[in-house]
């Protein structure tokens, strides 16, 4: 046993105190010369005090007993990654290294979202060690959330609801999962959603609403989401119903355009979004390019990749209608195959992953269902809606557009993505990502990149 992993398992040790004592199960202790001189485990919910962080009490209990506020030469271990008051509070004690286990993607401010320790213009520099004993970190936090994930919403008697377990291990998916049932429309029905950064509140504060298509969930997003919170965004990115960890309506049927679009709009206002980023793809551009007109004032960016407005006025194209033929004669495909053809980089994991949502076949009416919601004629459901869409792009959109096609796409490609730039008011040159295909996002993070250098908030 190395220093590092004995002195983390002291930290472990409290960590479990914490967890027994209904706290966030996270321990910490400081070390100097080979000794503990520190102890601390987390206590705001027992002590009614927001700062007694396990790190913060550690430090506090090693100034004691050295009986000196400097606290040189010191060692925190601590098993999660600190936040930005427990980071400020290892500078102010000028310790001279940092310990710690699991990382801690939504608050970490040892690199996660911040990095106060890189910041070479603060007057204390403090080494940092990352990852010992993660995994028995991890799995404390783990332990202590999955009762709590248990969602009271009864489920209703013409739904299905995936279990945790299905979700459990994705690979770069570390994200915690948010739900929503009381909007209007879904009656009910359980909703899955991201919701990265939210706290973060002040007026230079983009929101980036990612919308997925069929038949994607929230995962594809997995690549563009770090990019966006490290810039300190909110990111929203929901699972529609009957896709991810979402509830999944039983018949076909159920499915139509104008439901999910006002589960849309209704989630946009539970959650009061503003300065809006609209990123979508493939359905997520079907259904989410209808929403700005209806609440402007909300919305202040436009990223489009690979979809289309379907305003039934021009034919379906062959490379979809081959793809909905395709769909009905294969009701049961492989999503994640179907991800790895068009994405060789894809690690099996990866794939898999894509089909966690569809475990059970039960679990597959939406992807029966959508290719045939595609508004094909004048009157089909949702190209009217479309149509009045269409208008508002050409000559009410006021925000910032940016487009990327993937080049690759034989579905909704360069043909159709030229024909709504055409739609879109002041639409830059879309970028062109030639070993893109049709899951756009899978080559996301230099798309994520160039949205943070292009869109500002309006008088910024």
């Amino acid at each position: 046993m190395t220093a590092d992993t004995q002195w983390m398992q002291e930290a472990i040790n409290l960590a479990k105190q914490a967890g027994e004592a209904g706290e966030v199960p996270v321990g910490a202790v400081v070390v100097k010369n080979g000794q503990i001189v520190g102890r601390g485990k987390n206590g705001p919910i027992g002590l009614h005090d927001p700062t007694a962080h396990a790190e913060v009490m550690a430090i506090r209990d090693a100034a004691q007993t050295l009986g000196n506020y400097r606290l040189e030469d010191c060692t925190l271990y601590v098993t999660l990654e600190p936040c930005t008051m427990c980071a400020g509070a290892v500078v102010n004690a000028r310790l001279s290294s940092v310990v710690y286990g699991a990382s801690e993607p939504r608050t970490g401010a040892a690199g996660s979202v911040l990095d106060v320790f890189a910041n070479a213009s603060l007057n204390h520099q403090t080494k940092v060690t990352r990852g010992v004993m993660a995994l028995e970190c991890r799995e404390l936090l783990k332990a202590f959330f999955k009762p709590k994930r248990i969602n009271a919403n009864p489920l209703r008697e013409d739904a299905l609801r995936p279990p945790d377990e299905w979700f459990d291990e994705l690979p770069d998916y570390p994200w915690q999962a948010h739900y929503v049932a009381d909007l209007a429309t879904l009656n009910g029905l359980r909703m899955h959603y991201l919701d990265e950064n939210p706290s973060v509140c002040n007026a230079q504060q983009l929101t980036y609403l990612c919308l997925h298509g069929n038949p994607a969930w929230s995962y594809l997003y997995r690549k563009m989401i770090p990019v966006f919170t490290q810039q300190g965004q909110r990111v929203v990115a929901p699972d529609l119903i009957g896709f991810g960890k979402s509830d999944k309506l039983k018949k076909p049927t159920a499915h139509t355009f104008e439901f999910h679009r006002q589960v849309l709009l209704e989630f946009i206002e539970s959650l009061n979004l503003r300065n809006i980023v609209l990123v979508v793809q493939d359905w997520g551009g079907i259904l989410g390019l209808t929403l700005p007109m209806a609440m402007p004032e909300r919305f202040v960016g436009l990223l489009a990749m690979n979809t289309t407005l379907r305003t039934g006025e021009t034919a379906l194209s062959d490379g979809f209608l081959s793809w909905r033929a395709w769909c009905k004669d294969k009701p049961d495909f492989d999503v994640g195959q179907l991800f790895a053809r068009g994405n060789q980089h894809l690690s099996s994991a990866e794939a898999m992953a894509y089909n966690r949502p569809f475990t059970d076949k039960g679990h597959r009416a939406a992807l029966h269902a959508f290719p045939q919601m595609v508004p094909e004629h004048a009157n089909s459901p949702g190209a009217d809606i479309s149509r009045q869409a269409a208008e508002f792009w050409r000559h009410d959109w006021r925000g910032q557009s940016l487009m990327a096609i993937g080049m690759q796409d034989p579905v909704l490609g360069e043909p159709v993505m030229r024909d709504l730039h055409k739609t879109i008011r002041n639409c830059p040159e879309p970028l062109r990502l030639a070993e893109a295909g049709h899951f756009v996002q899978e080559h996301g993070q230099s798309i994520a990149e160039a949205a943070i250098q292009y869109y500002k908030l309006p008088n910024s």
